[in-house]
């Protein structure tokens, strides 16, 4: 049955998987939703069976269903090969009585990999399926790891441009290289002044402009996202929720339809909102479990119905959770708002308008899926550390948000079940917050220094997307200030 995409601000806009693919975002600022979520199309013991590809043909198919199959299982091979350092792509480790679904085998360390290896093969088949003659200009703000990510997936890839906005302070050290370093002649990495929130509102003030877009369309460049507003980038995400259950099972650590939980550390919500597309569908997922870092809004959200993005923004060690406006909230809050685009609209202009808005207790009520937790600084260090001493295990700064949220959350419910923890990035992304919290001194040396030190004491190798970097050669040095995005694009594109 051919699934259609709506947008959360006009019910009226029907399109196909692969148009909205094309358009990232709706030309009334919504974002696109499947009409209905599909269920798993076959038994858990058959799922238990597959390997990451054919799980991903199983799951993607029911979303993207004017894709042909020789379409998306091309898409597919291309993007989970050799690429990931594992053949299992997200392997789970079992620690402190937590599954770490490990999310960063891939070629940036981080997770979002898991969805930008495939985006650029889904994008470049939906612009031939819709005599798309324009070359695509893939318009990204990063938090720190969708940029590396989107960069790596798009470049040289023939008939796109990809431009990345990030917050000039605002990311790791190891973050920043990866991008700055980033080799390709359609590739244009531009620092802002500001921090990510402004660089997203300047995004979504481009896509918005429609004299702008018109501009460009008369140059041959028409505008898509690479940002987890795509629905190209969200499904493929659901895949390694339904993966892990699945291996979990086959292992014999779970039973059939046994209830897990899933914890996963948010700042734009798109990682969280595809494990609930995952329970859509029928995995057996008891609670979803939220971790914030001190940037705490989701926190705040869930636990009094009003979103408030009217405080300071903190930068943390956790920088890819440094978010304010969370974007793919919108999904859900449409969700709860039983499908109805004036609801969202009236809220999306709230939050546009007064930086907040509150939904009502109806609407809270639908979201008892979901937990909202937080964890400061000092204790996410703190968790790094007690791991490592315990069971000799390294996570990085996101993930020790989500473990520490965890922990709270079985003690304030009691509740046991078996829990899977969205590992999100590699610990030699943060390498100086990693080994901070270990203990050990940083003084004197560099983030490339501490990553040898780190696979010393951890007994891991110091990843190849590290040492790539190590000495490679800066390529991007713009910087500008918000009020300039516009003319940075125009000026990368002639």
């Amino acid at each position: 049955m051919d699934l259609f995409y709506k947008s959360t601000r006009d019910s009226k806009v029907r399109v196909t998987a692969s148009q909205a693919i094309l358009q990232g975002l709706s030309e009334d600022g919504g974002l696109f939703v499947p009409e209905a979520v599909p269920a798993l199309p076959v038994s858990m013991k058959e799922l238990a069976d597959m390997s990451y590809q054919e799980m991903a043909y199983a799951v993607m198919s029911r979303f993207l269903t004017d894709f042909t199959e020789s379409e998306l299982k091309d898409c597919i091979a291309k993007a989970y090969d050799s690429k990931f350092d594992l053949p299992e792509i997200a392997p789970i480790t079992k620690a402190e009585g937590a599954y770490y679904l490990e999310l960063f085998h891939g070629a940036t360390i981080a997770f979002k990999d898991m969805a930008l290896s495939i985006l650029p093969h889904l994008m470049t088949v939906s612009a031939r399926k819709n005599q798309v003659k324009e070359d695509i200009v893939i318009l990204t703000a990063t938090s720190g790891d969708t940029g590396k990510a989107a960069l790596a997936g798009f470049a040289d890839v023939p008939g796109t441009r990809i431009i990345v906005f990030y917050p000039k302070d605002g990311v790791s050290p190891i973050q920043e290289k990866q991008m700055v370093t980033q080799k390709g002649d359609n590739t244009f990495v531009v620092g802002i002044r500001g921090n990510f929130d402004d660089a997203q509102s300047g995004v979504k003030s481009i896509f918005g402009d429609a004299a702008f877009k018109k501009e460009l369309a008369e140059k041959g460049y028409r505008f898509s996202s690479a940002n987890s507003i795509n629905i190209g980038r969200l499904v493929p995400q659901i895949v390694y929720y339904v993966y892990a259950y699945a291996r979990l099972f086959a292992d014999g650590e779970i039973g059939e339809n046994e209830p897990v939980n899933v914890v996963v550390p948010t700042g734009n919500f798109g990682n969280i909102l595809a494990a609930y597309y995952a329970k859509q569908m029928g995995l057996p997922i008891g609670k979803l479990i939220c971790a914030s870092n001190d940037n705490k809004v989701l926190y705040d959200f869930f636990r009094t119905g009003s979103y408030d993005r009217n405080r300071e923004f903190l930068l943390t060690s956790s920088p890819s959770m440094d978010i304010l406006i969370s974007s793919n909230l919108e999904r859900l809050i449409y969700q709860i708002a039983d499908q109805s685009d004036e609801t969202d609209r009236r809220l999306m202009k709230e939050l546009a308008e007064n930086g907040r808005y509150e939904i009502t207790s109806v609407m809270g009520e639908k979201l008892g899926d979901f937990y909202g937790g937080y964890a400061s600084e000092k204790e996410a260090a703190a968790v790094i550390r007690s791991v490592y001493e315990a069971v000799g295990y390294v996570m990085d700064t996101h993930t020790a948000v989500a473990s520490c949220v965890y922990e709270k959350y079985r003690k304030d419910t009691g509740d046991s079940t078996k829990t899977i923890i969205a590992s999100t990035a590699s610990p030699y992304k943060f390498t100086g917050s990693v080994m901070e919290a270990l203990g050990e001194t940083a003084e004197g040396m560099d983030d490339f220094e501490l990553a040898d030190r780190l696979a010393v004491l951890s007994g891991v190798p110091v990843p190849g997307a590290v040492e790539e970097i190590r000495r490679a050669e800066v390529l991007h040095s713009t910087v500008v200030n918000v009020n300039e995005m516009k003319q940075a694009v125009r000026g990368f594109l002639g």
